[in-house]
């Protein structure tokens, strides 16, 4: 990984769209960032322990039967269903976008992936517009973010 932390900010959920439909196999990740990422070049499974062949993200293409529907929209989601994470990982966690070669599945069946690339950090005013959009929708109240912890 050649990591950068000085990397790019993806402003509006709509830079972060026409990125996404511009280049595909792109991916976020939920971390510190690239820098701190290239020391242990793989993730962990949360429950084991085990070392994973590569870091755990979360893939960004919009999906074929996802058909004419916004792509903002389906990045917003992409985004709300994690946007927990920097409360539950700690301070300095961030999603950043990558490129890069899934080297194999994680115990969420989530892309383990090698050779990153990253590409951009997704701005907090992003995020806020990711959770605006998804509260927008009309089964909003039933929709919340994906979570590990008991309630």
């Amino acid at each position: 990984m050649n990591a950068r932390d000085d990397l790019p900010v993806l402003r509006t959920l709509r830079e972060l769209a026409e990125v996404v439909q511009s280049t595909p196999h792109l991916y976020v990740r939920w971390s510190q960032g690239p820098q701190a990422d290239e020391a242990i070049a793989e993730s962990r499974d949360g429950l084991t322990g085990i070392r994973l062949p590569g870091l755990s993200a979360n893939p960004l293409d919009v999906e074929p039967w996802w058909e004419d529907r916004s792509a903002e929209l389906w990045v917003a989601r992409r985004l709300y269903d994690y946007s927990h994470l920097p409360r539950d990982k700690g301070e300095g966690v961030r999603p950043w976008v990558l490129r890069g070669r899934v080297g194999g599945r994680g115990p969420d069946n989530e892309p383990l992936v090698r050779d990153v690339k990253p590409i951009g950090w997704i701005g907090e005013s992003v995020i806020e517009e990711a959770r605006r959009a998804v509260q927008e929708q009309e089964r909003a109240r039933e929709w919340g973010p994906m979570r590990r912890r008991a309630r």
